[in-house]
């Protein structure tokens, strides 16, 4: 195999610590994409529930049971209500919502005062997820109910992230999604996100086997 020195791969290259964080995300959001969305109760102290929505998420282990997500701090450097949150109460529901809830998931976007309830906001109800005080949404077809394994903050500057491990205790699971061992894409509908305000949908899928 060859390496391209041509003038065009050259031109290419671009120096990560030269590029602002804004570019940066655009690049990321971009070309990173479909991602899969963490739709994440959480309650402060006070019992004040939040919801919010991550694409930036994975299952980062299955044995243990632990998924990964990062909320990003904001343009002025703040945390979001999410990582507050799990500062007080080391709880979150991490929901699939699919396409059927896509609506209500971005509403539950918005920049909203802590005081105020993200459930309320979108029309949502809540349902309890014991042992959990976390309580999971109505509706939603798939809903991992987690306790805080850690979180590793990497920045304090705006756009920083911090990745948080949540150990997966208690699993919400329709039955017209999952039989136990397979989920029904056709029913979940599973949405994914691309940049700005676009979204991905999963009703058209291709296969390869994987090499032995």
């Amino acid at each position: 195999m060859t390496t391209d020195q041509s003038p065009s791969a050259s031109h290419a290259l671009l120096d990560a610590d030269q590029l602002p964080a804004s570019i940066l995300y655009r690049l990321f959001s971009g070309s990173i994409a479909p991602r899969p969305i963490a739709w994440v109760s959480t309650i402060d102290a006070a019992g004040n529930a939040n919801l919010a929505p991550f694409s930036f998420f994975t299952v980062a282990s299955v044995n243990p049971p632990v998924l990964a997500f990062s909320p990003l701090r904001n343009g002025e450097g703040r945390t979001k209500d999410t990582l507050d949150n799990l500062g007080q109460v080391a709880e979150c529901v991490i929901h699939i919502g699919g396409e059927a809830m896509s609506e209500a998931l971005n509403l539950t976007s918005a920049s909203l005062a802590a005081s105020e309830d993200e459930f309320d906001h979108a029309g949502l109800n809540k349902l309890a997820m014991p042992p959990l005080q976390v309580p999971r949404v109505d509706g939603a077809p798939i809903a991992f109910g987690c306790r805080l394994r850690d979180i590793i903050h990497l920045g304090d500057q705006p756009l920083s992230g911090s990745l948080v491990l949540a150990e997966v205790v208690v699993v919400h699971a329709d039955p017209e999604v999952w039989d136990g061992r397979h989920v029904d894409n056709e029913v979940l509908r599973a949405i994914g996100r691309m940049a700005g305000s676009d979204y991905a949908r999963t009703d058209s899928l291709f296969s390869l086997e994987r090499p032995a």
